[in-house]
């Protein structure tokens, strides 16, 4: 079960393989967005479930502006760990962050931490647009635009205009992670309400291209829905794996940007 139960890159990572789409604009370098989906100091809860166990919780957060090279900055976390009573069995705790610049949305560094029983690793990445390339500890990598780490790319994606989008259509987006970038796709599946631990909630419903591997058994085994409303807040995704099946649902949240008008009324 080792690196299978909860790699979060992965799992919670694989929201941000939802949408990249003509309302985002370009920059002479890098990417530029008009954030209307977040704020600062929004927090994010989630409970992941490994069949029918509750294993682990993941929280993401948005922190107050910082400086970065004297620009406006926002650090994104992810952060994630198994449970007390599943941590005997499969003990981890894994950190995925972003600093993005605070008008623009573009990424500026990247940093994963990642603690699994005795497994540990980390990666720095440094971003530079402007002559089309990340910098880590194993060298250079030539990326594009369109690339964005996990943490970054989560965030972006909540600003995306689905109203005109049709049942199939797909769009590009590329990911870095572990020293590769992912050209992946994902296709939009319409809407639907369903059922959550915070009440009944209109969303948007999407399948996400994935990267068989050792976790993921079929390139179309996920379905993500995301809140269809200005916040687009990642509400539940469902996948199969090698082993079993995962899910994750959102259990909390705090300080909205917008009001959680998909939230049905009883």
């Amino acid at each position: 079960m080792k690196k299978l139960l909860f790699n979060i890159a992965i799992l919670l990572g694989s929201i941000s393989w939802l949408a990249f789409n003509s309302p985002t604009e370009f920059k002479e370098f890098g990417m530029k967005a008009e954030n209307n989906a977040f704020k600062s100091e929004e927090l994010l809860k989630y409970r992941i479930h490994y069949g029918f166990l509750n294993a682990a919780v993941v929280e993401m957060s948005v922190s107050k502006p910082i400086k970065i090279n004297n620009q406006d900055a926002y650090n994104l976390r992810i952060e994630g760990s198994t449970v007390k009573s599943f941590s005997w069995l499969f003990n981890v705790r894994d950190k995925f962050e972003s600093w993005v610049d605070a008008k623009s949305f573009t990424p500026l560094r990247y940093a994963k931490t990642v603690r699994e029983d005795d497994y540990f690793h980390q990666d720095v990445a440094i971003y530079n647009y402007k002559d089309k390339w990340l910098k880590n500890k194993e060298g250079k990598i030539d990326i594009t635009d369109r690339t964005m780490d996990i943490a970054a790319a989560i965030y972006y994606l909540r600003n995306w205009d689905y109203e005109s989008k049709k049942i199939g259509d797909k769009f590009p987006l590329d990911i870095y992670l572990d020293n590769k970038i992912h050209n992946l796709s994902v296709s939009y599946a319409g809407e639907e309400i369903i059922k959550t631990d915070v009440g009944k909630i209109n969303c948007i419903k999407l399948k996400p291209q994935l990267v068989v591997d050792r976790v993921f058994k079929d390139e179309d085994a996920m379905t993500v829905w995301v809140t269809n409303d200005k916040n687009h807040i990642p509400v539940r995704i469902q996948t199969d794996i090698h082993v079993g099946s995962l899910k994750v649902d959102l259990m909390e949240y705090q300080n909205l940007k917008n009001p959680f008008s998909s939230l049905v009324k009883k």
